[in-house]
């Protein structure tokens, strides 16, 4: 019975501090200074970056059924429709910057930046539409091949995005951003080293007899 009880309960704090680690970046964002010359555009694609940053938190915990209350089917139906969320969130991001500065986004886009973390979020950025594409395909891909280059391009997004969230100055908070990015890479680096230990225990063993 005791043990019962504590399952609503360690659910219900799960899935609090995941809202806070999210929440909380966000709503100090808005306390910076940074924010008072800046217009209503610049602003949404700011938050649309930080809200698809703290998405990136939520994407390994339910690809792996670390939150409580889901099963795997729902928790894979999640992960779909999360993964639609980020996409269109960095889009409105992108569009938001080119309202705001077109020959700055023109730069970042072709590489050709001055700002260090322009490249990063660019990468990041392009991966996740690899991601978007690949998934709208992947019934032709085969499971191996698409979880290997599902975890792969992860990878890639996450270190892209968090490396371009710490290098940009200003826009949020620096230790809760800090602290949020750290979770999104510890998270997703749990995730791929779950999976890879889990697809080598299923692994089949080859035969040691007729052999060398």
């Amino acid at each position: 019975m005791a043990t019962q009880e504590r399952r609503p309960a360690r659910a219900v704090l799960i899935w609090g501090l995941l809202a806070a680690a999210i929440a909380v970046p966000i709503a100090a964002s808005f306390t910076s200074p940074f924010l008072e010359w800046r217009g209503p555009v610049y602003i949404g694609a700011g938050l649309a970056g930080m809200i698809a940053l703290g998405l990136l938190l939520v994407q390994p915990a339910l690809m792996a059924g670390y939150l409580p209350g889901l099963a795997a089917v729902q928790a894979r139906r999640v992960h779909r429709w999360i993964g639609g969320a980020i996409v269109i969130a960095l889009l409105l991001h992108v569009a938001g910057l080119w309202v705001t500065s077109p020959p700055d986004m023109a730069d970042a886009l072709l590489f050709r930046s001055p700002t260090p973390f322009s490249p990063w979020g660019v990468v990041a950025m392009w991966a996740v539409l690899a991601v978007a594409v690949l998934a709208a395909v992947r019934r032709r891909l085969g499971l191996r091949t698409w979880r290997i280059a599902h975890l792969s391009l992860a990878a890639v997004i996450v270190v892209g995005s968090v490396v371009h969230a710490m290098l940009v100055e200003g826009t949020m908070e620096t230790m809760t951003k800090a602290a949020l990015c750290a979770l999104v890479l510890a998270a997703t680096a749990k995730v791929i080293v779950d999976v890879g230990l889990r697809n080598k225990k299923t692994r089949p063993m080859r035969s040691s007899s007729g052999g060398s």
